[in-house]
């Protein structure tokens, strides 16, 4: 009888790229900045502070997308409409850092470092640009909107969206059957096995980059609340000193005066409460023994 033979079609892009970044995948959801944010421990400092990033790592992403949209290594992935995230990102500026957000948002070494990476892909090897958006506007369209209900929560953004346009595709009806498009999208690209690992191998670099950018914002935040500290020290001593400086030297004594003799005033009450204390207990103590 003979064997049936091993299916040996080529395994799907998105599945392959879906395999090969379940690891490095979750160490980027551990990552402690991303932890926090999944547990509503977000700051509106930590969340103005990603989105500057998030702002120039589309920019820099959507200008190579531009760059190489007739290019049959990614036209088929071509989407402005429904996924281009710059101008929606822009309002979101408007909003965080006011109307002149391009002179004040921060602009971080590893979102520069992000940055830097898209254009060598866009201008030296646009093949693996497929790799970046797989990362990206799949990663918004489904853990995206579990962010952005947190953030809209724990920030007490208004309910209307404002802040949030980021996350929001208002030219995509359904998430799900927009991803099952994409995907097969990219499973008609043509690749020779060696592009292929390439394209994998930068989905996995894609991932690094965000864990890399999540560690220096987390560090950023901890360095600011260390900062702040002695500056809370230093307003609480300027607070006591000028208590202090308030009380003349005759009060001084006359205030201690009046706490002992209010502090003995009291002691016989505060004796009574106690030894009343003791008795209840000792009798709640008996009936639960019975």
């Amino acid at each position: 009888m003979e064997r049936p033979q091993p299916d040996s079609r080529p395994e799907d892009l998105s599945e392959t790229l879906k395999e090969a970044t379940k690891e490095v995948h979750t160490q980027a959801e551990n990552v402690e900045f991303m932890r926090n944010f999944q547990k509503g421990q977000v700051t509106r400092e930590g969340f103005k502070l990603v989105m500057a990033s998030l702002y120039h790592i589309y920019a820099a992403l959507e200008e190579e997308i531009e760059r190489n949209k007739q290019n049959p290594v990614y036209a088929p992935l071509y989407f402005p409409e429904e996924l281009h995230r710059k101008a929606a990102l822009e309002q979101d500026m408007a909003f965080w850092y006011g109307p002149h957000w391009q002179e004040t948002i921060p602009y971080t070494p590893a979102t520069q470092h992000y940055v830097r990476h898209l254009h060598e892909v866009g201008h030296t090897h646009p093949e693996l640009l497929v790799a970046h958006t797989y990362t990206r506007y799949l990663g918004d369209l489904s853990g995206g909107q579990v962010l952005k209900k947190i953030a809209q929560k724990s920030l007490a953004l208004p309910g209307s969206g404002e802040g949030l346009a980021f996350f929001t595709f208002p030219n995509i009806d359904n998430a799900t059957k927009f991803k099952q498009l994409y995907r097969a999208r990219m499973n008609t690209l043509e690749m020779t096995p060696e592009v292929k690992h390439r394209v994998t191998e930068e989905a996995k670099t894609a991932f690094l980059l965000n864990i890399e950018l999540f560690e220096e914002l987390q560090g950023l935040l901890t360095q600011d609340h260390k900062d702040q500290i002695p500056s809370q020290m230093e307003r609480l001593r300027q607070r006591s000193g000028s208590l202090v400086q308030g009380t003349t030297p005759e009060e001084i004594p006359r205030e201690k005066s009046r706490i002992s003799s209010t502090s003995s005033s009291q002691a016989p009450f505060l004796r009574w409460v106690l030894t009343l204390s003791f008795l209840m207990a000792t009798v709640a103590v008996g009936i639960y023994a019975m």
